[in-house]
């Protein structure tokens, strides 16, 4: 069973790895420290994936809504809306195991040796909650109430929070450009201070940022039971042995909950069933999924 949990994550790991290349495959822009603007900057990518990204050929729709909301003449950000509803209503947070760079770098680093990891802790349950209330505030609110003279808002949640932005823009684009670097200040050594917090909270806890903090996966989550792509429990082939849950990094009881909001359809609960009883459904219909992939 180990082996086969191995063969699924590392089969996911890859499918990360590819995503997160093709998204950021502008390569040039780490050689010359400076951000793609062509026209596919104009996209959103379904994850979190940050637009100062020197590599970044898409843009992150968290980034892309505070943009729209915080501008002057304030509209309602239709497009990215969209595509948040598209891409929920397809994949739930489906993105958030295989399509999201930021995910896979968590992945890794919880993969690093320690004595004792933590799996759950008593305030676990309520800092569940603290995500839904990051994307209210700091990507809705803030953007559309705190602005400046001239009416326009900033992206508060990249500026004040994002350790995805630090990680794949931040650090990047500083250590390419002499002028960055000397103009370094306190919100620099604050957003850095909050990666390092996610890098060693990500060792002892799987995907704390996913947990507790990210935005993208709380709009996700409201669609991981009304999703096309989503689980299916087949009760009567299911012994309630609890191997499923046991085998779940996010915490989920399946047989409770088989598409919970926390779920990120890594697929350890399907690999770990005995029974098989865990299918992959789909536009209404149901398979047997296998036991590497999706």
């Amino acid at each position: 069973m180990d082996k086969r949990k191995d063969a699924g994550s590392w089969n996911r790991h890859k499918i990360q790895a590819v995503w997160a290349l093709l998204t950021n495959s502008y390569l040039i822009g780490f050689a010359q420290g400076r951000i793609y603007k062509g026209s596919l900057k104009n996209l959103c990518l379904p994850g979190l994936s940050c637009y100062s990204c020197p590599g970044a050929v898409g843009s992150c729709p968290i980034g892309a809504m505070q943009a729209v909301i915080g501008s002057w003449n304030f509209k309602f950000p239709f497009y990215v809306a969209g595509f948040l509803l598209f891409a929920g209503a397809l994949m739930g947070r489906f993105v958030c195991g295989y399509l999201c760079p930021f995910g896979l770098f968590q992945d890794l680093l919880h993969k690093i040796p320690f004595p004792k990891k933590i799996k759950t802790f008593p305030a676990d349950a309520l800092l569940r909650k603290l995500k839904y209330v990051i994307l209210a505030v700091f990507v809705v609110l803030l953007p559309m109430v705190v602005v400046d003279i001239l009416g326009q808002g900033a992206p508060y949640f990249c500026k004040l929070i994002c350790p995805a932005g630090t990680l794949e823009g931040g650090l990047p684009l500083v250590l390419l450009n002499e002028s960055m670097r000397s103009a370094i200040g306190w919100l620099y050594v604050w957003k850095n201070a909050l990666l390092l917090l996610t890098i060693v909270a990500s060792v002892l806890i799987y995907r704390p940022f996913c947990k507790y903090i990210c935005p993208l996966g709380a709009v996700y989550s409201a669609f991981n039971s009304v999703a096309v792509f989503r689980y299916q429990l087949d009760q009567e082939a299911c012994i309630g042995c609890g191997a499923c849950a046991a085998s779940c990094e996010m915490q989920v009881d399946l047989i409770k909950h088989i598409n919970s909001p926390e779920c990120i359809r890594c697929g350890a609960c399907k690999r770990a069933c005995p029974v098989g009883a865990i299918h992959f459904r789909q536009a209404g219909k149901s398979r047997q999924s296998n036991t590497t992939g999706l």
